[in-house]
């Protein structure tokens, strides 16, 4: 029987040797194709729901799915400014889609797509949870009582390890 190798614990990749806070070197890493997605969900109370239905996700604010999907957008985009050690990146695709998972809830993925050293979960995960809470501002005036999250990742490609599944399509 052949024996493999154990693999080495997990380590913390953005703490350095003395304990202190640092951004990853990514400069000896070689450019590869990167993809990720990620979603995030918005769960309405019924009476909530039903009105959202019935108007075509239209609020007086304008089209909840279309802000929401520029709002994701933009998110991605700035994600190394919202988050300390991640590498600014060229994004090379980004998609968001928008649709009802049942009667209350709505499931929002964000699948981004870049070539570079480093990959792009945070970018969509990011992307999903802003329009998510797009999504929340555009409602609350119906009911605080909307719910957002899980936001998780979905799947990756490329880099030392492919994680989930990709879905979506980056434009």
């Amino acid at each position: 029987m052949a024996r493999t190798k154990p693999e080495a614990p997990a380590a913390l990749t953005h703490i350095d040797a003395a304990g202190r806070p640092t951004m990853v070197d990514v400069s000896a890493k070689a450019s590869t194709a990167r993809v990720a997605s990620a979603e995030c969900r918005v769960r309405f109370p019924a009476d909530v729901a039903a009105q959202l239905h019935a108007n075509g996700l239209k609020s007086a604010k304008g089209g909840i799915v279309d802000t929401a999907i520029i709002a994701g957008t933009m998110a991605v985009k700035r994600t190394h400014e919202l988050i300390p050690f991640c590498h600014p990146l060229p994004i090379d695709g980004i998609a968001i889609a928008i649709d009802w998972h049942g009667e209350r809830e709505l499931r929002i993925e964000c699948t981004v797509k870049t070539t570079h050293r480093t990959g792009v979960e945070m970018e969509a995960l990011t992307g999903a949870t802003v329009a998510a809470l797009t999504v929340y501002d555009m409602c609350k005036a119906l009911s605080h009582a909307i719910v957002l999250g899980p936001a998780k990742l979905v799947g990756k490609r490329g880099g030392k390890r492919d994680v989930g599944s990709i879905t979506g399509g980056a434009r």
